[in-house]
């Protein structure tokens, strides 16, 4: 088993407007940000996140019925993270400020993308996660392999109650208390709020930035 993992950058183009989740430049942008990592649009699916809720913990498991779902449209369901225990089924999640987690299981072969904000962070999500994982599908903890996309720093998007700490911090610790080996966990360390390579939701509204997007994040399992 080969394992993709690719983030797209500003010249990527945006990934996600919620007012039109079938905003032909979006779905244009993906299917190319997609093909230049050998993906098709229509073998993959989109994490759907939504605020309407008060749970920030559903996990939902994905097969070969939802490949395309989400992608080119808001066909599939809301859930915090995407499973898929099948090999060439991307999982896509389009970020703002938010840590993006992609865990891998290379004993069982089972890839889940996790979003990982500010309200799922307050319910342990992280931590959840891993749980989720090992409850369920019997994952060993101590054998998932994590990538983690960049987000703000504690400087532009403190996290106030986690003693203002950053998103990442956070996130790093709910990972090592679930029993992730911080040797298995492979982060990308740029700040969003400064880095001009990626979109963030808050430095536009602080007008840090000129042009407000998402950018996004694909694992797959390839054969």
């Amino acid at each position: 088993m080969k394992l993709v993992v690719a983030i797209s950058t500003v010249s990527d183009g945006n990934m996600l407007i919620h007012e039109d989740k079938a905003n032909k430049d979006v779905v244009k942008n993906r299917r190319l940000f997609l093909e230049h990592n050998h993906i098709a649009l229509e073998q993959t699916s989109r994490v759907n996140v939504t605020f309407d809720r008060t749970d920030f913990r559903r996990y939902v498991e994905v097969s070969d019925q939802h490949k395309g779902k989400g992608m080119s449209g808001d066909d599939i369901v809301p859930a915090d993270a995407l499973i898929t225990r099948t090999s060439n089924h991307a999982l896509f999640l389009p970020l703002a400020d938010c840590v993006g987690v992609v865990l891998c299981d290379p004993d069982n072969k089972i890839l889940m993308l996790t979003h990982i904000g500010r309200h799922s962070l307050e319910q342990n999500g992280a931590y959840e996660s891993v749980l989720y994982l090992s409850r369920v599908y019997r994952s060993l903890p101590e054998h998932l392999l994590v990538w983690l996309t960049p987000s703000p720093s504690k400087n532009a998007y403190p996290v106030f109650s986690f003693d203002n700490r950053s998103l990442k911090e956070v996130v790093h610790e709910q990972l090592n208390t679930a029993g992730v080996q911080a040797t298995n966990i492979t982060d990308n360390n740029r700040d969003t709020f400064t880095d001009s390579n990626y979109f963030s939701h808050s430095a536009f509204l602080k007008g840090q930035k000129s042009t407000d997007g998402r950018y996004a994040i694909v694992a797959m399992m390839r054969n």
